[in-house]
């Protein structure tokens, strides 16, 4: 007998890895048609006839219970939506799904970043759609690939309606998939996207071949600046030593898994940003946040010298190996 249930109808709003693997859960889950909106036409093609994703998970078959379109009315009569298209394109795809669901569907958040121009998070940004009692955020340590191959995950489900917010992780809760509950909002999203940043200051740390050590105290000081600038914003400490803080910049500082490492990583080896990105389909989040980042801490009066680094850097403001120097000589202060 199946362990799946009908009970909710759930839909995905991107076709990304993160999306596609967020999807695979659902239809493990769920015995409906799982819908998926995906922006390329011939993404949705693929998803519907050969059951992968060829250009963004490439090697998964997924299951027969994904639908895909290239449009978002296939996910209007959904009870949940797991927004997972990339920060910088969210809002009209939040405000399109805003016009179009049931009044009492719930939206996840799973894109982690901020804003250009005004500085918000995707939570911020969803409020001037909808109520706030009908957002949630995921965030943690999570690799689409490991994610849709069903592997052992656990990330933070952050909303401020604790009734719905039980309800979405029994929705998405497997044996391989395991939702931890928060009403920390804000907290869950600073730190999805300052590791992003910080991901790359380690990759580069890897491309530069400056060893673990160096990565390692990388880490532990890029956590002191998500922390100043989480509590400087109003997060809690307790979220930013979480899944979805520190957990998250472990997994992405540690792997050329991580689209953000792996940027760093090529910078290190001598790359330009430009160039580098420019040959890539996946979005590497932190390359579009680290502007943001860095203007929130100016905002908030608080020091983020890697951010900045990392932010320098993609600019084309600084050389990698002068911003190193540059950092490395900062001014003894106590930990």
């Amino acid at each position: 007998m199946s362990d799946k249930t009908e009970k909710k109808k759930i839909g995905v709003a991107g076709g990304g890895a993160w999306g596609t693997a967020l999807a695979c859960v659902a239809a493990r889950t769920h015995a409906g048609t799982i819908p998926i909106y995906v922006h390329e036409p011939e993404t949705a093609d693929n998803i519907n006839q050969r059951r992968e994703n060829v250009d963004f998970l490439p090697g998964q078959t997924l299951p027969d219970n994904l639908q895909a379109a290239s449009t978002p009315s296939i996910l209007a009569d959904s009870d949940c939506v797991l927004m997972v298209a990339p920060a910088q394109f969210a809002r009209s795809v939040i405000a399109d799904l805003a016009t179009i669901l049931p009044a009492h569907a719930m939206l996840v958040l799973c894109a982690k970043g901020v804003e250009r121009g005004s500085l918000k998070f995707m939570s911020q940004i969803a409020s001037e759609y909808l109520p706030e009692n009908r957002l949630a955020v995921l965030s943690g340590p999570s690799f689409a690939k490991d994610v849709a191959a069903g592997l052992p995950t656990a990330v933070t489900l952050s909303t401020s309606n604790p009734a719905r917010g039980a309800e979405l992780c029994q929705m998405l809760e497997r044996p391989g998939f395991r939702p931890y509950l928060s009403d920390d909002i804000l907290g869950a999203e600073i730190g999805g996207a300052v590791k992003n940043v910080l991901a790359i200051a380690c990759g580069i740390v890897a491309g530069k071949k400056l060893g673990e050590s160096a990565r390692a105290a990388l880490t532990s000081r890029g956590f002191a600046e998500m922390q100043r600038l989480g509590l400087a914003l109003g997060a809690k400490p307790e979220t930013l030593a979480g899944l979805s803080g520190l957990g998250d910049l472990v997994l992405t500082c540690a792997s050329a898994s991580s689209r953000n490492f792996s940027l760093g990583l090529a910078l290190g080896e001598g790359g330009r940003a430009e160039d580098i990105l420019s040959q890539r389909l996946s979005v590497s989040e932190g390359a579009t946040s680290a502007e943001a980042v860095c203007a929130l801490a100016e905002r908030a009066q608080t020091d983020v010298p890697i951010c900045t680094a990392v932010d320098d850097i993609l600019a084309g403001r600084r050389a990698v190996d002068a911003t190193i120097h540059d950092l490395m000589s900062r001014p003894l202060v106590r930990e």
